[in-house]
């Protein structure tokens, strides 16, 4: 073949392409099981952080708390006890809520994923709640590209995230409440968290995300946990007490 022809020249371009088009498909099929196993870890350890445990085997620690990663549907019934993981937080519509029932020291904690957008993209992250279903108990955001030092710095655990920490979520009508103000500016310690300094987009984005991901779940938070046990209880109680009765025993003489 004749080297100084064009027609070479195409020919061996197009056989290289070719070559290693197969060679990337061949790597990337033979690297996504372990890029998957990956993305999952992360995902354990991101639910892990909004329940403030950090431990180096994240695996292990994800099958110690979280007991049940369960699908609710709008009205808060659980239409499936697993599948919650597989859900991304993009992906979490009004009627397909994942919800992961966990148990740190003997206690009940409920995690919530959220999704919402930032100043340049998406964020996205969880919020544990106490078995109340209305006081934080950890928290953990994310983001894809947000300014570093400002907006960025919602990943920040202990001058941003570690706030939230004992706040009210929820109210007693069920109204999500928690609401990142200017940094400054917080006039409510119960409810109010600071925003970033310098980064009041994406502090008003992790806010509108709270709001909205967590009143997605209003109808199976407003079944409160301890009014239920309550009602058991009495129902119970009304059950097993005994009931006198006032018997006369009349004696023939």
């Amino acid at each position: 073949m004749n080297t100084n022809k064009n027609s070479y020249t195409f020919i061996y371009a197009s056989v290289m392409v070719i070559i290693v088009a197969f060679l990337l498909a061949f790597v990337s099929s033979v690297l996504k099981p372990m890029q998957q196993k990956n993305i999952e870890l992360d995902k354990k350890k991101q639910v892990l952080a909004a329940l403030n445990i950090f431990e180096k085997d994240a695996e292990t620690a994800y099958k110690t708390y979280v007991k049940a990663d369960q699908l609710l549907n709008a009205k808060g019934e659980v239409v499936a006890n697993e599948g919650g993981f597989a859900v991304e937080n993009a992906a979490v519509t009004a009627d397909n809520l994942p919800l992961y029932v966990c148990e740190v020291n003997g206690e009940t904690k409920f995690v919530l994923p959220l999704y919402g957008a930032g100043l340049w993209g998406p964020i996205w992250g969880y919020v544990a709640l106490n078995a109340d279903k209305e006081t934080i108990y950890g928290v953990y955001f994310s983001h894809a590209g947000e300014t570093p030092g400002l907006g960025a710095e919602i990943t920040n655990y202990e001058k941003f995230q570690k706030p939230f920490i004992g706040k009210t979520a929820v109210n007693a009508n069920n109204d999500v409440v928690i609401t990142v103000v200017k940094a400054g500016k917080v006039q409510n310690p119960e409810t109010e968290v600071d925003g970033i300094s310098g980064g009041t987009i994406t502090s008003n984005g992790v806010d509108a995300m709270l709001k909205n991901s967590i009143g997605l779940y209003k109808a199976f938070l407003a079944e409160k946990a301890c009014e239920k046990a309550c009602c058991a209880a009495a129902c119970d109680s009304v059950q097993s007490e005994p009931v006198l009765v006032d018997v006369q025993v009349v004696v023939n003489k």
